[in-house]
């Protein structure tokens, strides 16, 4: 009998006293994806290192060791991350070193970073295509998933993949167009909803895979839909896909850890108040004693909390990144700047959503429409601030 089938058999209150430690559970898959990115890390640092200082060489190596812990805790990164990297160096030797090279067929079509975004948002629609069937389907066959919705969670990988790879190119193009002004494509409006649109995607295909809810795609991905509306607007009328040249304030290496936490929040709250919206439809099923195609309310919001609480966790760290930041560059960790401001509104509403979930034991509708209306919190932070008022961070604006 294994250790596995033993765990399976105990009560749950004695299976975690089995349950092996995240090291024994490494099979050579996971060993060698670990060792795929140290050499990557290696490369990188090898070929690249007149354009880090001592801080990016630091980002670096916590990024690859953040990776393959990822890697190991989530098992389809350690296809995911190489795949992004291998498609990635293929546009990177047909460019050669010359940004001409893009109107080649494979780049112009398909690796270049402005192609490979836009095959991410055509998935994001065919992902969301297939999630609306595919709940449709079960719901009338009454099945827990179907083939649809495979084809949905395969797209959801796509169009994130298309997106990865797409921010990795477009971090070596802004080098060819301007080899003493590259930088990590995390700059404006446009390059961070694409990361947006990575993260959020990875974020809800766990969960999904985690608890077995592929028919809760549709709501997350009808999100997703939204943005890339937005982005394939804002492309066109502004042309931002266009790579510029950074600005002063953003040319510091804390951007490069600062952006990326903030959206790891931001996306983990926009996702659970797409559940939220979820949680709200089976709870009228249930309390009309219908049968419903969603899974039980109980379980979106255990969902819906987890994401929460991963959310804040990254929302913090990048609040207090933000005030490092902000020493490093103004001189004061907190100047209550309009966009500091709001942050520390959308910080202050989750904390109180987890406090009263966590001490006061809150459940139900009310959490529900509570994470809906933090979602126009959220959104005003990020883009309404933007839009309607100035202060220090105007740089972000539409």
């Amino acid at each position: 009998m294994t250790e596995i089938s033993k765990t399976d058999k105990l009560p749950p209150e004695h299976a975690l006293l089995v349950q092996q430690s995240l090291l024994g559970r490494l099979n050579k898959w996971d060993w060698l994806f670990a060792a795929a990115i140290v050499l990557v890390a290696v490369l990188a640092q090898m070929w690249v290192s007149h354009h880090m200082d001592g801080y990016e060489q630091a980002i670096l190596w916590f990024s690859a060791v953040s990776t393959i812990l990822l890697g190991w805790f989530f098992k389809p990164l350690r296809w995911f991350v190489p795949l992004s990297i291998a498609l990635a160096y293929g546009a990177v030797k047909l460019y050669s070193g010359n940004i001409d090279n893009g109107e080649g067929f494979l780049l112009r079509y398909f690796l270049s970073s402005q192609s490979a975004i836009m095959w991410q948002c055509a998935f994001v629609f065919f992902a969301l295509f297939c999630y609306i069937a595919g709940a449709v389907a079960v719901g009338r066959q009454h099945v827990q998933t179907n083939t649809l919705l495979d084809m949905a969670s395969a797209f959801g990988w796509v169009s994130a993949l298309a997106g990865f790879t797409g921010l990795l190119v477009r971090w070596h193009e802004s080098y060819l167009l301007r080899p003493d002004a590259g930088h990590m494509p995390v700059s404006n409006l446009y390059e961070v909803f694409i990361l947006f649109l990575v993260i959020t995607a990875l974020m809800y295909l766990y969960y999904e895979k985690k608890f077995a809810m592929q028919k809760l795609g549709g709501f997350v991905f009808a999100f997703l839909a939204v943005v890339v509306v937005f982005v394939l607007w804002y492309s066109v009328s502004r042309e931002a896909h266009a790579i510029q040249p950074l600005i002063p304030a953003l040319q510091s290496w804390w951007m490069k850890i600062h952006v990326p936490a903030n959206f790891v929040g931001y996306g983990a709250f926009c996702m659970a108040a797409m559940l939220g919206i979820a949680q709200l439809l089976a709870l009228r099923s249930e309390a009309k004693g219908k049968k419903s195609w969603l899974p039980p309310a109980q379980m979106i919001e255990e969902v819906m909390y987890k994401a929460i609480a991963v959310g804040f966790l990254f929302f913090t760290i990048a609040t207090i990144l933000g005030a490092l930041w902000a020493a490093d560059a103004w001189g004061r960790y907190w100047s209550w700047d309009p966009k500091e401001t709001w942050a520390f509104i959308v910080w202050l509403n989750y904390a109180v959503w987890l406090h009263l979930r966590l001490v006061a034991g809150w459940r139900g509708k009310v959490l529900a429409w509570w994470a809906i209306i933090g979602l126009f919190i959220t959104a005003f932070a990020f883009i309404g601030v933007n839009m309607f008022l100035s202060g220090l961070h105007s740089y972000g604006t539409l």
